[in-house]
C-alpha cells in the first residue's frame, strides 16, 4: 500500500513540475499581440525560417523563406533594430529582378 502512495505522490509532483515548466515556456513565447513595451519589430534581418510572426507572404512564425526577407520580422529590444545592417522598423517589399 505504501509503494502505491509513493508512486501516486511522485506522479503528482512530476505532473505539477511539467505543468509549471510548460507555463513558464508559454510565458516566454512572444506573439505580435503579446510584445512588451520594451521591444519593437525589426524587419529585414531575419534568417530564413526564424521570423516571429506572419508576414505578407508567409502565414505563421518560422515560415519566412529566405534570409533578410524584407517583410519578415523578429522582436528586438527598442533601439537595437536601427543599429543592425539591413534593419528597418517598417516592412519592406521584395525587389523584383
Amino acid at each position: 500500500m505504501i509503494k502505491n502512495k509513493d508512486k501516486i505522490i511522485k506522479a503528482a509532483v512530476s505532473a505539477f513540475l511539467a505543468m509549471a515548466a510548460a507555463q513558464d515556456f508559454a510565458a516566454d513565447t512572444k506573439t505580435e499581440d503579446q510584445s512588451s513595451q520594451n521591444t519593437e519589430k525589426c524587419y529585414g534581418v531575419v534568417k530564413a525560417g526564424m521570423n516571429d510572426c506572419a508576414t505578407a507572404t508567409a502565414s505563421c512564425a518560422g515560415s519566412s523563406t529566405k534570409d533578410n526577407q524584407p517583410d519578415a520580422f523578429v522582436f528586438v529590444s527598442k533601439g537595437l533594430c536601427e543599429k543592425l545592417v539591413g534593419g528597418s522598423l517598417s516592412a519592406g517589399t521584395e525587389k523584383k529582378s
